[in-house]
């Protein structure tokens, strides 16, 4: 059995709920509030001291953190991270493209477009974010028009790193209309078998996100 403690919103979170689906593996899944400082607890820091969700641990107590190491390791010996070796380093740049140059860009706008108030100072960093997030899914659209998965021919972890995020840009104020192709995967990886979308966040966020900026 395995446990993740994880944000049901968070899109680093939701991607461990879709691959852990999609694998049928069986999972308790531990809701964890980074929102309000439940990442923060003594407890949850002595199993990881970064203090960020998500988190898996083993019956045996072993944890692994950060959600892209944990998609591999998931995935290791499945149809998800499948290819000889270049085939399978190519799915992990992607795995660090996501990371590096498009989750702290997409997420973070959307993060704070609904959960920081209306005056917050950082909002002011939204036109920024938004133009480096964007330059992240041109990137993701040039590679879209010659291939249909970002995980080699077929589906992978490296289509469901970049989907969470990419398939609630919209609420980080991105107008993904501008990117068919990306438009266009996001459906062809909701098609996928035993797909499990992201829950909504919470009502006040929820409102914050509805507002213009």
């Amino acid at each position: 059995m395995i446990t993740v403690y994880g944000y049901s919103c968070s899109g680093n979170c939701h991607k461990l709920r879709l691959l852990l689906t999609q694998l049928k593996r069986e999972f308790k899944w531990v809701e964890i509030d980074s929102t309000v400082g439940e990442t923060r607890t003594p407890e949850y820091l002595a199993k990881n001291p970064n203090g960020k969700v998500p988190l898996i641990e083993l019956e045996d107590r072993r944890v692994m953190t950060e959600s892209n190491a944990i998609l591999c390791w998931l995935a290791e010996g499945t149809p998800f991270w499948a290819g000889d070796s270049w085939q399978r380093a190519q799915v992990l740049s992607w795995l660090f493209f996501e990371q590096y140059s498009h989750e702290p860009y997409i997420a973070v706008a959307r993060s704070i477009r609904g959960w920081t108030p209306l005056d917050s100072p950082r909002r002011a960093s939204l036109p920024q974010l938004r133009e480096r997030g964007n330059q992240a899914l041109a990137v993701m659209e040039e590679h879209l028009k010659d291939n249909p998965w970002f995980s080699g021919d077929a589906y992978g972890i490296g289509d469901i790193a970049l989907f969470a995020y990419t398939s609630v840009a919209d609420e980080g104020g991105f107008d993904l209309s501008a990117y068919p192709g990306v438009h266009a995967w996001l459906e062809r990886v909701r098609q996928t078998p035993d797909f499990v979308a992201m829950p909504p966040p919470p009502v006040e966020a929820a409102s914050r996100l509805a507002l213009p900026d």
